[in-house]
């Protein structure tokens, strides 16, 4: 009984928590580059659209401002997003989509080799 209530079991929620928050950053991030592409190369294009406008206004510090403004409006994106998905209990080990973080391979077919008939037993 001493055991049970010595553990802290809060503070295992929190390491679940945190797991799962960084496991969702990683994904969206590696989706947001990936999948996103098209959409980053239209935000980096209205980007120096902006920059080279502002560098009239301001010329020292327009290119900084605009890229620290992109790359943390998609930071912070991507940590909302990563947190509204924690806070709602939607772990990355439930989504059938992301197997591929728990190594859990899903192949579409097996390979079959020419020489497999000869050598292997494998019933088609």
């Amino acid at each position: 009984m001493a055991l049970v209530q010595s553990q802290p079991f809060k503070n295992l929620y929190f390491v679940v928590a945190l797991k799962s928050f960084l496991i969702w950053t990683f994904t969206l991030t590696v989706c947001m580059i990936v999948v996103g592409f098209p959409a980053l190369v239209l935000v980096v294009s209205v980007g120096a659209l902006v920059a080279v406008t502002l560098h009239a206004i301001m010329p020292f510090s327009a290119v900084l401002l605009i890229a620290v403004g992109l790359i943390g409006i998609h930071a912070i994106g991507i940590m909302l997003a990563a947190a509204f998905m924690t806070a709602n209990g939607i772990h990355p080990q439930e989504v059938e989509w992301l197997r591929w973080l728990n190594g859990q391979a899903d192949p579409l077919h097996t390979s079959v080799y020419a020489a497999c008939p000869l050598t292997c037993e494998i019933d088609p």
